[in-house]
């Protein structure tokens, strides 16, 4: 029962303080100052003891009158009230003593009254760490009884224990790791008041000693055998929200501090799922150690981060769709370090090597999200690695794009995607295209080949560009007079149902539009003998202008959550921890559709593409399994 101790959650707790502020003789005076008639109306029970007049006005501080009354104390109030009573002997004592560790029995005493009434048990969470340095030999009684109060049923007795933990370590920084992995249990809890205790007293530590209590709390954010994942999931949480964002207040000496977390992260990242990567890496990218003076070697720390979770040294198995998923997601997050000069041969490498060579065996939902990537890292290859690419691409080209009087079919998007590789490469060594392309590009290398009859791959080639050419002009020419359409359906529109469905055919109409129309430009210049070849980035490509109004949705990281079974076909929703993450797989949808039953080559969705992304079944992801990225 709360009792007459403490009738106001604003005074609570306040017995411990007071004690060391107020000694007896100032609760005399303290008294003696009190209305007057609230002494004549209990004078006698208040001259009795100083610290009844303190607990008296507690129960009394939010009372407007205080009718002359007896204060009547039950057997347990004035059980409860003597050990208080001796809490503050206890306190007085060890204060006043010179030489603490000489005052044992007080401190014992203190210990002991932890396991009686829930006031003792609150005032003795604030005594027990106070003089927890002085008594070494009760180190382990003294702990034991301040988790008993941690454990306890009363709530308010378990948040000032869990107040009182940062105590422990002010003057013992080696029992750190301790103390946060008591407080890494706690942040289970339910109850708010109790979590907001555990934060700030995590926070506390942090702040005192942000090398060990951040070594201790990444303990937890990596998975081992024995990791509870609801843990974990609150300890990135936490992490995410606490201390990231004040980063620069908690991690000083600046450099020392950043190359550390960098190397708890990497620690970290040995089985993670989607989201949680793209934290800890939005995170590293944010270091000043990472920023936009950061020497090459940087970027080439964060490449190989990257690609190390995108599993490069492992052999590609066609059939684990999860490892097919990491490679296409962790690419395009190693592009903007490939634009700072980080190298790009090991993804590149692994691509040519493993992936290419069993396109068509890659399930139908993950090849585009493959070809984009290409199309995205093509610009940063090296002359090296273009040479070595551009067989691998010429003939997907040949492959997607029809030959003349055939009845292929087209995928428009898959084409876009080649034509932009296959541009950004013969850009970097535009010779290599001779023996390929039957071009003639003259550079006076002996890789010019120019003594040699390549006239028939010439002529097929140009033949495929040209049946791209007519099927793309006949498509753009029912796109926009399906777009005419739209608009006269969107005057026509009452209901907001009619009008969001007229919006997305809109939408669907104008990403086939763009796509055409980049496909038209890139076509155009490659009829020439000696052609010109797209070298920089000004094109934009269609999926990237379709997924802007997405991006909002993009940003937002959740740890933990589960990936839906009925997921779209992207992994541009990073924020999802269970989803993959990747180029959004919409805009395939949306310009497949638009170009459905257009095209007399079929010019919609090439082999009857499933809409959406498998759900991967039960599989889980590398070593004990994070789930699906």
């Amino acid at each position: 029962m709360r009792g007459q101790f403490v009738r106001n959650d604003k005074f609570r707790l306040r017995f411990y303080e007071v004690s060391h502020k107020l000694k007896r003789h100032r609760l005399k005076d303290r008294h003696s100052s009190i209305n007057s008639s609230l002494l004549c109306s209990s004078s006698s029970k208040l001259n009795d003891s100083p610290r009844e007049t303190l607990i008296f006005l507690h129960s009394s501080k939010n009372t407007h009158h205080l009718s002359p009354q007896p204060l009547a104390m039950s057997e347990h109030q004035s059980e409860e009230f003597q050990q208080i009573e001796k809490l503050y002997d206890f306190s007085e004592r060890l204060n006043a003593s010179k030489d603490k560790s000489q005052n044992v029995e007080d401190y014992e005493g203190i210990i002991k009254m932890s396991k009686t009434s829930m006031k003792a048990k609150q005032l003795a969470s604030q005594l027990i760490p106070r003089y927890f340095k002085f008594f070494p030999t009760l180190s382990t009684d003294a702990f034991d009884a301040h988790i008993d109060c941690i454990d306890d049923g009363e709530l308010g007795v378990r948040v000032q224990a869990i107040r009182g933990l940062p105590l422990f370590c002010k003057d013992s920084p080696d029992i750190i790791s301790k103390i946060v992995d008591v407080l890494v249990q706690l942040l289970n809890t339910e109850e708010p008041v109790e979590r907001d205790a555990v934060h700030k007293a995590l926070m506390s530590l942090i702040r005192q000693d942000p090398k060990a209590s951040l070594t201790a709390l990444f303990t937890h954010a990596g998975v081992t055998p024995t990791t509870d994942d609801q843990i974990r999931e609150k300890v990135l949480n936490f992490i995410r929200d606490k201390v990231f964002p004040i980063k620069a207040e908690l991690l000083k000496p600046q450099e020392e501090m950043e190359r550390h977390i960098t190397d708890l992260i990497k620690q970290s990242l040995e089985d993670v799922t989607g989201g949680e990567f793209k934290m800890f890496m939005d995170f590293l990218t944010s270091l000043s150690i990472f920023g936009g003076k950061a020497a090459q070697e940087r970027m080439q720390e964060l490449v190989e981060i990257i690609e190390g979770q995108a599993d490069l040294n492992a052999q590609f198995d066609v059939s684990d769709t999860d490892h097919i998923d990491r490679f296409i997601s962790c690419l395009p997050l190693a592009l903007p370090f490939y634009a700072r000069g980080a190298p790009t041969s090991r993804f590149l490498n692994y691509l040519n090597n493993h992936i290419i060579p069993v396109f068509d065996k890659l399930p139908e939902e993950r090849k585009l999200d493959l070809l984009k990537a290409l199309a995205d890292i093509s610009p940063y290859t090296t002359a090296q690695e273009a040479r070595q690419m551009l067989p691998s691409i010429v003939q997907l080209l040949k492959k997607y794009m029809p030959a003349k009087k055939t009845a292929e079919e087209m995928n428009f998007t898959y084409v876009e995607c080649l034509l932009y590789a296959f541009h950004h490469l013969a850009h970097k060594v535009p010779n290599a295209t001779n023996s390929l392309c039957g071009y003639k590009i003259v550079t006076g290398q002996p890789s010019d080949r120019l003594g040699e009859d390549f006239s028939e791959l010439n002529k097929d080639f140009t033949e495929r560009l040209t049946t791209v050419e007519d099927l793309t002009k006949t498509t753009m020419k029912k796109l926009t007079q399906g777009m005419s359409e739209h608009n006269k359906a969107m005057s026509a529109a009452k209901t907001d149902e009619e009008k969001a469905n007229v919006k997305t055919k809109k939408q669907n109409t104008t990403t086939g539009l763009r796509t055409c129309n980049n496909i038209l430009a890139m076509t155009k210049p490659l009829h020439a003998k000696v052609p010109s070849f797209i070298g920089d980035t000004n094109m934009n490509l269609s999926w990237k202008e379709a997924t802007k109004p997405l991006a909002s949705a993009a940003t937002t990281t959740t740890i933990g959550g589960k990936r839906p079974a009925n997921s779209n076909n992207g992994s541009g929703n990073s924020g999802a921890a269970k989803k993959r993450r990747g180029s959004n797989g919409m805009p395939n949808q949306l310009v497949n559709k638009a170009f459905e039953g257009i095209s007399s080559y079929g010019g919609g969705r090439g082999g009857n593409r499933s809409q959406g992304r498998r759900g991967g079944g039960g599989r889980r992801g590398r070593g004990r399994g994070r789930g699906h990225w």
